[in-house]
C-alpha cells in the first residue's frame, strides 16, 4: 500500500476542517439556485440598436440642438441565473464613442431587489444602483458625480418592454431629491439579436 504525502494526507483532514469552521454556526447555507425574480432583467439580454436622446443643457445644445448619438447595448445572462452582465457603447452621428459602460446586476434574494455597478470605461468610475420591478417597469435609483465633479441621485427606468423594444429614462437631481431634472437621458432600444 502506498502512502500519501504528508501535505495530502494534511489536505484531506485540514481542509474539511476549515470549511466547517469557517460555516459552522452561520444559520442555513445560501440558496444556490436563483430565484424566478431572477429573471427579470431577461428582458435587457440579447443586442440592442439604440437611438439616444441626451437633454439640451448646455448653451450649445440649446442654440443647435442636441447631438444625433446612437448606440448598442449587448446583455447576457450570468452568474449561474442570478444576474446579468451588459455592455451600453454610445457613438455620436460620426461613430466617434462618446460613452461605454459595463454593468453587473445581480438578484439579490433577501433584500428583494437588484443590486447593480456599473463602471463607466472611458472614465474608470464605478456606480452602484439597486433596482426594482415595479407595475411593468424596472425602476433604478443610484448615486454618482457627473463630469463636473457635482454629486447627484439618479432616478431611471426602463418602461414600454416588449420582446423587441424598450426605452430608458434617466433623471437627475442634484440636491439631494428636493428637485429633479427630467429625461436628462432617453433611449429606444431595438432588438436586432
Amino acid at each position: 500500500m502506498k502512502s500519501l504525502p504528508v501535505a495530502g494526507l494534511l489536505a484531506l483532514i485540514v481542509v474539511p476542517a476549515i470549511v466547517t469552521a469557517q460555516h459552522a454556526g452561520a444559520g442555513a447555507p445560501p440558496a444556490v439556485t436563483a430565484p424566478h425574480e431572477a429573471t427579470q432583467f431577461d428582458f435587457l439580454v440579447g443586442e440592442w440598436e439604440l437611438v439616444v436622446q441626451p437633454a439640451a443643457t448646455g448653451l450649445a445644445a440649446k442654440l443647435h440642438g442636441v447631438p444625433r448619438l446612437t448606440g448598442t447595448w449587448k446583455a447576457a445572462r450570468a452568474l449561474d441565473g442570478w444576474g446579468i452582465e451588459d455592455d451600453l457603447r454610445i457613438s455620436d452621428a460620426s461613430g466617434n464613442p462618446r460613452a461605454f459602460s459595463h454593468a453587473v446586476r445581480v438578484y439579490d434574494a433577501a433584500a428583494r431587489h437588484w443590486n447593480s455597478s456599473s463602471l463607466d470605461v472611458y472614465r474608470a468610475s464605478f456606480v452602484s444602483a439597486t433596482a426594482e420591478w415595479k407595475d411593468g417597469q424596472m425602476v433604478v435609483t443610484s448615486r454618482g458625480t457627473d463630469g463636473d465633479g457635482r454629486a447627484y441621485v439618479s432616478r431611471s427606468r426602463y418602461y414600454e418592454v416588449s420582446p423587441t423594444s424598450f426605452r430608458f429614462q434617466q433623471d437627475r437631481s442634484l440636491d439631494d431629491g428636493r428637485t429633479w431634472s427630467d429625461a436628462v437621458l432617453k433611449i429606444a432600444a431595438k432588438r436586432v439579436r
